[in-house]
């Protein structure tokens, strides 16, 4: 897709509702309301994606996050066995690089999640004693939200502790019992005081008794003083059977004094996916967002990941997928349009489609005394595939080529033309090859001014 020109006064004044600790919450603009999370904003909502840390290197994907969301929740990179593999060892590295990445920006980030039976490392699996286990749950969340005190506005708290109308019989619930999730909400109180806490679930957003069972818990915990203040829905649906009491279903919980979230949106269908299909999945998107719309209490909306590409569907559910609303190559479906519009947000028409042989290069070096190393991504951004390439560039006076891969390097410096290797002559219309080359210096390491793929000028990321 040709690269349309970002909005950054939009992107910079992207709001989230007030009390969401440590953002800014200014006033949007009636012309800002041509993304997604400007146009939640307008409501006092969050518009966000699940985001898994190490695509955001990937510009389209860093691109699309920055320009359309105002809200963050990592996938994997906050969960037990991520943070804390081995027991009393904490590495918060990758969730450091998205909670600081997503400030920086403005945008509201929801902590993915404190205590859940899966993803689980195999020593807390092992622990057979309920009083240890109840002392390791309570170390990891006084830990990991702690660390993260005041700069998570909710925290999914506990995950998934239901299946149907009983309490899963996961480590906490057997070695525990029933008290394990209150348990969990006091003791990320008492982590992070500032932060909204939620009860999360699946096949939970009509009434039923899964439903039913988790607001008889919430009900219980609100009488009693515990630390409750929001429930997500992750609303992983299929298309055609969004629930008909959606709307009634969120506004129960809220008129139990907390507020309600649609924490991992996504609406399936087989694939590949039919033109019929992808309607009925934009009427989809609509009425949730218009169920959400409709309860004041409910906060946030957050799909669960930016593009088709990269969703868990296709490897959970074979022959299902095209859940999202950006395609596999980042193209705005029906959905998009419909869900911004029914955000109240103005739907603009997708820019006309690159000439074949549109491209864009990344250029990242690592330099020492004397030499230094460059990393090249060449992204086919154009509708059709690239089919043997070579990418032209001028070296800046004094590098010197020693050695490469992935390509073939001739001349070593000056003007230099990277030729395909025979395993990646071919990009796919949005797809990408990496080659890279090591080389000497003499003081001047900066990268050539242009680069030609197959001789169209290639746009810099």
């Amino acid at each position: 897709m040709k690269r349309r020109a970002l909005r950054l006064l939009a992107a910079a004044a992207l709001a989230v509702p007030a009390g969401l600790t440590g953002l800014a919450v200014p006033g949007p603009a009636a012309a800002e309301a041509a993304t997604l999370g400007a146009a939640a904003a307008e409501h006092g909502r969050v518009f966000g994606a699940a985001v898994a840390g190490h695509r955001l290197g990937e510009a389209d994907y860093a691109r699309v996050l920055d320009t359309e969301f105002n809200g963050v929740t990592p996938e994997n990179e906050m969960k037990w066995e991520t943070v804390q593999r081995t027991r009393g060892s904490f590495d918060y590295t990758a969730a450091d690089a998205i909670v600081e990445r997503a400030r920086a920006r403005g945008m509201a980030v929801r902590g993915h999640t404190l205590v859940w039976h899966s993803q689980l490392p195999s020593w807390v699996q092992n622990i057979t004693s309920g009083s240890e286990l109840l002392t390791v749950m309570r170390d990891h969340i006084a830990n990991v939200a702690g660390h993260y005190r005041g700069k998570i506005a909710y925290w999914d708290v506990v995950n998934e502790a239901f299946e149907g109308g009983s309490r899963r019989q996961s480590v906490f619930q057997q070695r525990i019992g029933d008290s394990y999730i209150e348990e969990a909400f006091r003791a990320a109180r008492a982590a992070d005081p500032s932060a909204k806490l939620c009860y999360n679930d699946y096949s939970t957003d009509g009434i039923n008794a899964k439903s039913d069972a988790i607001y008889a818990m919430v009900r219980d915990f609100k009488a009693r003083g515990v630390p409750i203040d929001c429930v997500g829905f992750q609303a992983h649906l299929i298309v055609g059977q969004v629930p008909g009491d959606m709307r009634q279903n969120l506004q129960r919980f809220a008129d139990l004094g907390v507020d309600v979230n649609i924490t991992e949106l996504d609406i399936r269908m087989p694939t590949p996916p039919s033109a019929a299909n992808l309607q009925a999945q934009a009427a989809d998107y609509r009425k949730v967002v218009e169920a959400c719309l409709a309860v004041s209490r409910c906060t946030s909306i957050t799909v669960w990941g930016i593009t088709d590409r990269y969703s868990w569907i296709p490897d959970v559910f074979p022959g299902q997928g095209a859940a999202l609303l950006f395609d596999e190559q980042y193209a705005k479906k029906p959905a998009y349009h419909s869900t911004l519009e029914a955000l109240g947000g103005t739907s603009e028409p997708d820019p006309d489609p690159d000439p074949p042989g549109a491209c864009r290069v990344s250029y990242q070096v690592n330099a020492w005394n004397s030499g230094f190393t460059a990393s090249i991504t060449i992204t086919n951004t154009s509708t059709a595939a690239v089919n043997g390439w070579s990418l032209a560039f001028t070296l800046p006076a004094g590098q010197t080529i020693t050695g490469g891969w992935n390509a073939t390097y001739r001349p070593s410096s000056g003007q230099v033309t990277a030729t395909n290797a025979a395993w990646n002559a071919a990009i796919a219309p949005g797809g990408s090859v990496s080659i890279g080359f090591q080389a000497t210096h003499t003081g001047d390491t900066s990268p050539p001014q242009a680069f030609a793929l197959n001789g169209t000028t290639c746009q810099k990321a």
